[in-house]
């Protein structure tokens, strides 16, 4: 694939970019291997003060970073801003809560073992690779990068091949802020490149946000190299309604839940599992609601859903709906592309879906929902979980017990209760199954690229 910027609202090539050689990727690796050792020297206090720096700095370019994400895959221009301003804030946050995250821990036990004193430490392990996607080709790094850095690491970004000036504009940042020259290094490479840079071995770890087959190449490579990886693939996460619950802001939830991003997000809510008793009346609210969203160039502040980010996306998303239709499932709304350059998609409510249809099981990268039909709790976490992804769920009841019920039956690495899925700083990210391993954010996403380090003393 070639790596490039096309305009997804209307299939232009705006500009091409020639790979990184082997030279090229030589000398950024080396320059991030000297910016790692360097790093390993300083204070949370002096990473801290660069990392203010560079989030003032992309705060204060957030047109211009927005107009860059919307150029190169789609989004409408004020989720564009959002995404600019919540890696601001990703940034802020590890930059206060680094230290407190990683400090030493006492360990209660000294005694037992013979120790007058032992506690545990968490160091830097040097350069983490990241292996990134173009769904949101800020957030997606900086969430990464804002803690490995804060950590005492360097970073390698391998960003996805249609978001080349995303990735050169992070390229940049922290240096901005004051890091050491090589502390985040974008690397220009196609997939086939990665492994390589896996198996270099001042490649101390790999991370990677992206499809399924994806995590599975990368994470056999580190496995053979016995490094370590994170991994967050995808997901097709449940929605669901039960009768206790506001039908009303479920419905309005959803829409929000399903069209973000329009409709690429890992964590949207997909699947829409409605009570049986309240079925019809949730699955009307909710496609008259997505029938009403005005879809069109994102860059008009009016568009609620602008175009998908690949031609290929669109059309393997026009083709789970296809095949949903031949087998027997109703369109409750939308179903095909608007006439329009470029590679959009309608957004799309579909019911009656029989088992053996791909949108059952496959995730839906785009704005189509699908509502089912449960007769009780038990069956909705039955549908719930009967897909191979375990991301997050969503859950809308009023009841305590149902509630807790639910917590407990949904096999996900995430539950939000009368609420949507968000990634936030502040909490941690990350799924079971096929969805990957390992965790982001919070502090459990620090503390993934460091060495735990047990110290004994007598």
């Amino acid at each position: 694939m070639a790596i490039a910027t096309i305009n997804p609202s209307t299939g232009e090539t705006v500009r091409e970019f020639e790979p990184h050689d082997a030279a090229e990727v030589e000398r950024r690796i080396a320059e991030a291997d000297t910016a790692a050792r360097d790093l390993r020297s300083t204070t949370y206090g002096q990473r801290a003060a660069w990392m203010h720096a560079a989030a003032d700095a992309l705060e204060a370019d957030v047109e211009n970073g927005a107009r860059i994400l919307t150029l190169e895959m789609g989004k409408p221009l004020a989720q564009a801003r959002a995404e600019v301003l919540k890696s601001v804030k990703g940034m802020r946050y590890y930059a206060d809560h680094a230290e407190q995250f990683l400090a030493d821990d006492p360990l209660p036990d000294a005694s037992v073992v013979g120790a007058s004193h032992a506690y545990t430490r968490y160091q830097p392990l040097g350069i983490v690779l990241a292996v990134m996607p173009w769904n949101y080709p800020f957030w997606q790094v900086i969430r990464f990068a804002a803690p490995a850095l804060m950590a005492g690491n360097a970073g390698l970004l391998k960003h996805a091949s249609n978001v080349p000036q995303s990735a050169l504009y992070l390229d940049t940042l922290f240096e901005k802020g004051g890091f050491p020259a090589g502390s985040f290094r974008t690397l220009l490479i196609g997939a086939r490149e990665v492994d390589a840079v896996i198996v270099d071995k001042r490649v101390k770890a790999v991370t990677l946000t992206g499809s399924e087959p994806a995590g599975r190449a990368v994470a056999a490579t580190a496995g053979r190299e016995i490094k370590k990886a994170v991994l967050e693939l995808g997901g097709s996460d449940p929605f669901i309604v039960m009768p206790s619950a506001d039908l009303e802001a479920a419905a309005t939830v959803a829409v929000t839940a399903r069209i973000s991003n329009n409709g690429q997000s890992c964590i949207a809510g997909k699947r829409f599992i409605a009570h049986t008793d309240i079925y019809e009346e949730f699955a009307r609210l909710f496609a008259e609601k997505m029938a009403t969203l005005a879809v069109g160039d994102p860059f008009d502040e009016r568009t609620d859903v602008g175009p998908l980010a690949t031609q290929s996306g669109r059309d393997e998303l026009a083709e789970l709906v296809d095949d949903a239709v031949a087998r027997g499932a109703t369109v409750l709304t939308g179903g095909k592309a608007p006439d329009l350059p470029g590679w959009y998609y309608e957004p799309t409510v579909i019911a009656d879906l029989p088992d053996d249809a791909r949108l059952v099981l496959e995730e839906a990268f785009g704005p189509v929902a699908s509502v089912y039909r449960a007769a009780d709790r038990e069956d909705a976490a039955r549908i719930a979980n009967q897909t191979t992804f375990g991301l997050s769920s969503a859950v809308w009841t009023n009841d305590s017990q149902e509630e807790a019920w639910f917590v407990n039956a949904l096999d996900a690495g995430a539950v939000f209760i009368n609420g949507m899925t968000v990634s936030y700083p502040e909490l941690p990210f990350g799924g079971i199954k096929d969805s990957g391993f390992g965790r982001e954010l919070a502090a459990v996403g620090i503390r993934e690229f460091t060495n735990l380090k047990t110290i004994w003393k007598a």
